[in-house]
């Protein structure tokens, strides 16, 4: 076959993220300390950027501003260039002052085709001058290439006792019930790892039953360091102690006469102990060796503030409204006076390209950022749509819930959910949330519809404790038995959520209650 040069047409498709896109994407999931440094970077560095101060409590300074922004706003741009009034960004303000109550009016930006390769120069859209934005949070993910990491960022970080403590809640509890307790309770410590609250104020608070709280703080007492979440000097040895399996009557007795050693009466210690004065001096030297104050070895003080993204309160006439946090909201203006002087005064190409290229890339920068105020709040509006009952009634009325569900209410893609809902908080009359904590599994029904994995692992557990010792349940069974009571579930599913409830096999339980009592 000879090799001969030809023409061939061919069609494919690809998926191109324009510079705008991508930036809009990376400002979605930065947190609020990750937003406040790359603005003040591009304020740095964005001649056509100016901070805005208009809400300062300056008046003198306002008042200046005010007069000369009114004749900013009217001053045309050059020819070719975008208009300087954006009439679309005067109505927008997400000061409290203007929240709206929840509708589906929130529903009707479509975020993932606001921006394309024409800019803000093309005819079809208007620019975006002048807005305010805001981002709350605590951590999250950065990555922008174009900058040089400080010496403070090369150096290694030390993890936060909240971020550990976070990281084996999510790990260890599968209860979406029992991780929502377990917030709670990460923020009643105090700075030596101690409950400092009431365990009532959060039953009544979540409107569940004390019960369940403390069944909660048993198991986050289980997590490191040893001797977390202790209410007592005595409970928080104990905990060491158990978790070295060194916690026998003797020790529990010792422990509960802590006063007696601070008194040095040894012989009465041993008395009631039950020991002699050398058992009793062992106990005091293994007493010593722990640690009465478990959170003082992280840097971080646990009781840090989080500053929400999102407030929510109750609707006067019923429901619910959600706001942006406009406290922590970072403020900038694209400003077109000076941009209309520096233009007329460019006095070559590279010059004039420069500027036009600053100044579109002020406009996008201010575009993204209201986007991505707009689309948190489209997110927290549904999830509070979709949880109302869990804001009305309580923590057991949680619902299933996963990333698709609000997608598609929002006609948004599932990862655009989960870049807004990672490390982005609301302040409810429950609490302060991260949006993550929501999203929780659902179990199929037959039929069509779920079942909440909180009241199937709750009827596994009824079944289990009402079996007779001579018809004990296989896993199998209990499939069955779920299926003819219209839940779809299968057995390795069964499976999982037995041993998460420490709940031994058909054939374990088969031996203890067949052994004579």
């Amino acid at each position: 076959m000879a090799l001969t040069p030809r023409l061939d047409l061919r069609q494919s498709q690809s998926l191109v993220m324009t510079p705008q896109l991508q930036q809009a994407i990376k400002l979605l999931q930065l947190s609020n300390m990750e937003l406040t440094e790359f603005v003040e970077e591009e304020l740095e560095k964005n001649p056509m950027l100016e901070r805005d101060e208009r809400d300062n409590g300056n008046d003198d300074v306002d008042a200046g501003r005010d007069a000369e922004r009114s004749t900013r706003e009217s001053a045309p741009g050059p020819e070719g260039a975008p208009d300087a009034a954006s009439e679309g960004l005067d109505s927008i303000n997400f000061d409290k002052e203007q929240a709206a109550e929840i509708s589906d009016d929130a529903r009707d930006i479509d975020y993932d085709n606001t921006y394309s390769d024409d800019g803000p120069a093309d005819g079809g859209e208007e620019p975006f001058q002048a807005t305010q934005f805001q981002d709350t949070g605590m951590g999250g993910a950065s990555g922008f290439d174009a900058f040089d990491p400080d010496l403070e960022e090369t150096l290694s970080e030390r993890v936060s006792l909240r971020d550990h403590l976070n990281s084996q809640l999510s790990m260890d509890l599968d209860d979406p019930v029992d991780r929502l307790i377990g917030v709670h309770l990460i923020d009643m410590l105090d700075e030596a790892g101690y409950i400092s609250g009431d365990l009532q104020a959060v039953a009544d608070l979540l409107e569940c039953g004390i019960e369940r709280i403390e069944a909660t703080l048993a198991k986050v007492q289980q997590f490191d360091p040893p001797g977390i979440f202790a209410r007592s000097l005595a409970e928080c040895l104990g905990l060491q102690l158990k978790d070295k399996n060194r916690l026998d009557p003797c020790m529990q007795t010792f422990l509960e006469n802590l006063d007696l050693l601070a008194k040095r009466d040894i012989t009465g210690l041993a008395q009631i102990c039950g020991a002699d004065a050398e058992d009793v001096a062992d106990m005091s030297e293994e007493i010593k060796a722990l640690d009465p104050k478990p959170a003082l070895a992280f840097d971080h003080s646990i009781t840090q503030p989080i500053t929400p993204d999102v407030l929510m309160r109750p609707a006067p006439g019923g429901g619910w409204i959600v706001e942006l946090n406009s406290d922590s909201l970072p403020k900038v203006l694209v400003d077109n006076v000076y941009y209309t002087k520096v233009s007329s005064q460019a006095r070559s190409k590279k010059e004039r390209q420069y500027i036009t290229e600053q100044f579109h890339s002020a406009n996008w920068l201010v575009k993204s950022l209201h986007q991505r105020a707009t689309t948190i709040l489209k997110v927290a509006s549904e999830l509070v749509i979709q949880q109302s009952a869990f804001f009305a009634k309580g923590v057991q009325h949680l619902v299933p819930l996963v990333l698709r569900d609000i997608a598609e209410a929002i006609e948004m893609h599932e990862s655009t959910v989960s870049r807004v809902t990672s490390n982005k908080y609301i302040a409810t009359p429950r609490g302060i949330y991260e949006l993550k904590y929501f999203f929780t599994q659902a179990i199929s029904a037959t039929g069509g519809g779920f079942h909440s994995a909180e009241s199937v692992r709750h009827r596994i557990k009824a079944l289990i404790d009402e079996e007779e010792p001579k018809k004990i349940l296989s896993d199998d069974k209990i499939v069955d038995i779920l299926k003819t009571e219209g839940v779809e579930i299968a057995r390795r599913t069964v499976a999982k959520y037995r041993e998460s409830m420490k709940i031994p096999s058909s054939v374990q339980r088969r031996r203890d209650k067949s052994a004579p009592s």
